[in-house]
């Protein structure tokens, strides 16, 4: 489901169940939870932006929730201390560099996986699973390719 704002996420983070797996997909660009801890200069000019757009908004007449690096935090950590049972979160993205650090540190983030490109081996996995293939006239030229090429897991997958 989607989350509009903080109270939303806590709110459906509580009511997981036990043994829960809960996945963030492009937490990079999906919520604003990229910004990096700002200079005094910057929140300064952030402040300014900010009451203009929310002059414009109640122009609007909408105001717009958002969840926030903060609201994500607090939810996260409280769903640890309030629940006993086991529940893994996955948090996906192609940036791992644009997250704040308080969101990527050990002890929220305990392992941090990259998936890297696609090298012969793991295209003999793919081809098991998906094709149920051990074997083919075409892994040699496969594996010089493979050498060659950048491919994503999902991209060979895909082709």
């Amino acid at each position: 489901p989607t989350v509009k704002d903080n109270s939303e996420l806590k709110k459906l983070l509580l009511e997981t169940q036990g043994k829960s797996v809960i996945v963030v997909e492009d937490i990079d660009c999906s919520l604003d939870l990229t910004g990096q801890r700002k200079t005094k200069k910057e929140e300064d000019d952030d402040e300014e932006k900010k009451k203009e757009a929310e002059k414009k908004e109640r122009r609007e007449g909408e105001k717009q929730s958002k969840v926030t690096l903060s609201g994500l935090l607090n939810s996260i950590d409280g769903l640890w201390s309030a629940c006993s049972d086991e529940k893994i979160i996955i948090f996906t993205t192609n940036y791992v560099d644009k997250l704040d650090p308080a969101l990527i540190r050990r002890g929220r983030m305990d392992n941090h996986i990259e998936m890297s490109y696609c090298r012969f081996d793991a295209f003999k996995v793919l081809a098991k699973n998906y094709l149920d293939i051990d074997s083919h006239n075409l892994y040699g030229e496969i594996k010089r390719l493979l050498e060659e090429t950048d491919m994503s897991p999902a991209d060979v997958a895909e082709t």
